[in-house]
């Protein structure tokens, strides 16, 4: 997330729709900015806000968001940005590269909004589950910062960031 905030503008006020137990949401209130964290699921989270919330039922923005920034559970993640575009100009997702692989998606990855997809060059260090003691694992999967912002116009930019505060 903070290599997303040295990349990208980000506004003042954001929705995180799949909180899950607040790792974007932290950052990003630490960057200053106020954020509405949601999930369908409990995490038991001081950065949950609130549960229950169906991200893909929602048919508006919490009032003041001017984006949403999330990492969608990825089997519904094709669902989510193209909901989220219907409910905010701006849609900042955390997807694996391989998203950009499906002709299912051509709508939402060739439809002209697709602004920024910002490729780490050094991969993600793994996550693991809080109060995982078991072995820590290597990330095998590229990811990236994907922007979508419904005023742009022209090609995707492609651009190449790093994890690590120096990148």
């Amino acid at each position: 997330v903070a290599a997303l905030i040295r990349a990208e503008k980000i506004p003042d006020v954001v929705w995180e729709p799949a909180c899950g137990p607040g790792s974007i949401t932290r950052v990003l209130r630490a960057s200053g900015r106020q954020v509405y964290s949601t999930d369908l699921v409990a995490y038991d989270s001081p950065d949950q806000d609130c549960h229950g919330w169906d991200f893909l039922m929602e048919k508006q923005v919490p009032i003041g968001v001017q984006a949403i920034i999330t990492n969608p559970p990825y089997k519904l993640a094709g669902q989510f940005a193209t909901h989220a575009m219907m409910l905010c100009p701006k849609v900042i997702m955390l997807l694996r590269l391989a998203f950009l692989e499906s002709e299912g998606r051509s709508i939402i990855l060739d439809g002209g909004y697709l602004a920024r997809v910002h490729v780490f060059r050094d991969r993600l260090p793994m996550m693991h589950r809080d109060g995982w003691e078991g072995p820590k694992a290597t990330n095998t999967i590229a990811f990236a910062w994907f922007v979508w912002c419904r005023s742009h116009t022209g090609p995707t930019e492609l651009h190449r960031i790093s994890w690590r505060r120096e990148g």
